[in-house]
C-alpha cells in the first residue's frame, strides 16, 4: 500500500510591520530623493536637496508650520485618545522644545517670525481629526513624520545651514542621546502596537502613506517659497 504525501507550501511570514511601512515610504520618494524611489518629481521639493535654492523667509515659514505639526502630534500622544498612543510618550524624538529654541534664536537675530500658514494648520487639523477617527492611519503619519525628519530632514537642515546660516546647526536637528537607539526603540514600540492589528488595519495604515507625503510635502515646499 503506497501513501502519497502532499506538501502544502505556507505563505511566507509577513515582515515586521515597520519594515513594511519603510518599504512603502521609500517607494513614495522620487528617484532623485532615494535609490528605491519610484515617483517622478513634479514639485520642487521632490527634487534632490542638492538642487534646492532655499530662502530665509521660506525656511522660517517651514519652521513655524513644522512647530504647529509637531506640537499637535505631541499633544495627541499625551492625551492618548487610543491606549496605543501611550507607547509613544517621551520617546526622545519630540521636536517642539528644540524648534522653540530655534525660533527664539532667529528672533534675536532680527528676523520677523511669521504666523503659521495653511500647510501647517491644515495638516495639524487633519492629524487631530484622524487621531480620533482612525488609529491605524494616524500611526502612519506618526511614523513618517518622525522618521523622515531623522533622515531626509537632517540632509535638508545641513543644506540650509550651509547656504543660509553659515553652517550653524539648529536645535531642530539635534537629539539628546543616541539617535539610532531612539529610533530603534520607537520601531520596537511600533511593532509591538501593530502585532494585534488585522490585515485590513495594517493595509489601511500602509495606504495612508501617500497622504502623509502629500501633506508633509506642502509644509516642506515652504522652504523654497520666495515671499
Amino acid at each position: 500500500m503506497s501513501m502519497e504525501f502532499v506538501c502544502v507550501s505556507e505563505a511566507p511570514p509577513r515582515k515586521m510591520f515597520v519594515e513594511e511601512l519603510k518599504s512603502v515610504s521609500m517607494k513614495m520618494h522620487t528617484r532623485e530623493q532615494a535609490r528605491d524611489g519610484e515617483k517622478q518629481p513634479k514639485q520642487p521639493e521632490e527634487r534632490s536637496v542638492s538642487k534646492w535654492d532655499p530662502t530665509i523667509d521660506g525656511y522660517l515659514k517651514f519652521l513655524v508650520d513644522s512647530m504647529v505639526v509637531f506640537d499637535t502630534l505631541e499633544k495627541i500622544i499625551q492625551h492618548a485618545f487610543y491606549p496605543s498612543y501611550d507607547e509613544f510618550r517621551n520617546t526622545g524624538l519630540e521636536r517642539c522644545a528644540n524648534l522653540a529654541k530655534d525660533l527664539k534664536w532667529f528672533k534675536e537675530e532680527g528676523h520677523a517670525i511669521p504666523e503659521p500658514s495653511s500647510p501647517g494648520l491644515n495638516y495639524a487639523k487633519y492629524l487631530k481629526e484622524l487621531s480620533e477617527s482612525d488609529e491605524q492611519a494616524f500611526i502612519c503619519h506618526f511614523y513618517n513624520i518622525y522618521f523622515a525628519h531623522s533622515a531626509g530632514g537632517r540632509m535638508i537642515g545641513k543644506k540650509v545651514a550651509e547656504k543660509l546660516l553659515n553652517k550653524k546647526e539648529l536645535e531642530f536637528y539635534k537629539w539628546d542621546g543616541n539617535l539610532s537607539q531612539l529610533l530603534q526603540n520607537v520601531r520596537d514600540k511600533l511593532n509591538k502596537v501593530t502585532e494585534g492589528w488585522t490585515e485590513e488595519e495594517k493595509n489601511r495604515c500602509l495606504a495612508e502613506t501617500e497622504k502623509t507625503f502629500k501633506m508633509s510635502g506642502e509644509v516642506l515646499r515652504l522652504i523654497l517659497s520666495q515671499s
